[in-house]
């Protein structure tokens, strides 16, 4: 029963979306469109297993959410993305869709399967609608197919077709440059592709995102280091020494960037930065945490305020804090208000009374971007 596979690919950047969250991380609810889609193909109890292609650090996050699908990293374009996810297909049929598409009616995806003995592919599609011109020239409508996805093609075929060193849009015409048959089906204007931002309004599947807020802690720790210039919050203090660390130490940043990354449930610093990578040697931890905010905003979330206490019996910090809260609130992109900056000594108890070294504890809340707000 179960011989046809699913994948769904998703590995491209939204760059046509023109927004900072990546079209597959819009949530609808608190579920993110990806797993929205695979979940709904899933329910129809009908295939053998389901592929998703993504990026990997877009599979490093995806794998937090469940166990239920095979993940496979794609390549740069879609057609060396469909390639790799077929290297782990060996069922008798193979169905490739978007997640893009995200509105798929469960009725046309039966139309496919019901015809798949029918020909090599099976392709839903439309009719065109409007008057159509080529070079100046009227064409007849009647003759012109939109074609969709999903489709649904023989295995062993789309494998061969996709051997040659030819670019194929869709899995149709690789299917169709072998000489085999094609077969198409009613398609369906619900299963409209989500491209920009101005298609969110055509796609009622997608659902507002839940209004919660997140929240996530931080902490970390660095040591006195003897002739290294200080950071704390991308600012420089007057200091006889700095951190010891791999970076520049900056405690107070690193505090930050868990927080932020533990509202959004996306590891830790140390996931994203290890102190293994050379790469990261010396490096300007704002520049770290200007990449943490750009992976926090692509994958759906906007920082809504952050809270720290910065544990020091020495340097003195009170003069800095303007200038710490305007630093943070221009990375964040968010208003001065919304970041508080605390300064605390431990009453010369511990190694930091010793004047040994410093604590930061941060708190961040982050929320779902809303898209139903850009959609209006």
């Amino acid at each position: 029963m179960f011989d046809t596979t699913l994948i769904l690919l998703g590995a491209g950047s939204s760059s046509r979306f023109k927004l900072p969250v990546k079209k597959q991380w819009l949530y609808s609810g608190d579920v993110p469109l990806w797993l929205q889609v695979a979940d709904n193909f899933k329910t129809l109890d009908i295939f053998e297993q389901i592929i998703i292609v993504s990026s990997k650090s877009d599979i490093e996050f995806m794998q937090n959410f469940t166990t239920d699908y095979r993940f496979i990293v794609g390549g740069d374009t879609r057609q060396a993305s469909l390639s790799n996810a077929l290297a782990f297909v060996d069922s008798s049929y193979v169905m490739v869709s978007d997640i893009a598409r995200c509105c798929i009616p469960k009725d046309m995806i039966l139309r496919l399967l019901d015809a798949k003995e029918d020909a090599s592919c099976i392709v839903p599609t439309l009719k065109a609608t409007d008057t159509l011109y080529m070079n100046d020239m009227p064409i007849d409508r009647e003759s012109i197919k939109v074609i969709q996805t999903p489709q649904l093609s023989v295995t062993s075929l789309l494998k061969k077709a996709l051997e040659s060193d030819e670019v194929f849009t869709d899995d149709s015409s690789a299917i169709a440059s072998l000489g085999e048959k094609i077969k198409f089906v009613d398609g369906d204007t619900k299963a409209h592709k989500l491209t920009t931002i101005e298609d969110l309004s055509k796609l009622d599947c997608i659902k507002a995102p839940k209004d919660i807020n997140l929240v996530g802690f931080g902490i970390d720790t660095h040591p006195f280091e003897d002739n290294k210039d200080m950071y704390l919050c991308g600012v420089k203090i007057n200091s006889d020494f700095g951190f010891k660390a791999h970076s520049d130490g900056d405690v107070a940043i690193h505090a930050l960037i868990d927080a932020l990354l533990g509202a959004c449930g996306m590891e830790d610093i140390g996931e994203l930065y290890p102190d293994d990578d050379n790469s990261y040697a010396g490096i300007d931890s704002k520049i770290l945490l200007r990449d943490s905010v750009a992976k926090i905003r692509a994958f759906g979330f906007d920082i809504i305020n952050i809270d720290m206490t910065i544990v020091a019996q020495t340097p003195r910090l009170k003069e800095y804090k303007p200038l710490m809260r305007d630093t943070i609130s221009k990375i964040l992109d968010i208003k001065p208000q919304f970041v508080n900056i605390k300064a605390t000594t431990s009453e010369k108890l511990g190694f930091i009374g010793r004047k040994e070294g410093v604590t930061v504890h941060a708190v961040a809340n982050v929320k779902y971007f809303n898209h139903k707000e850009i959609a209006q």
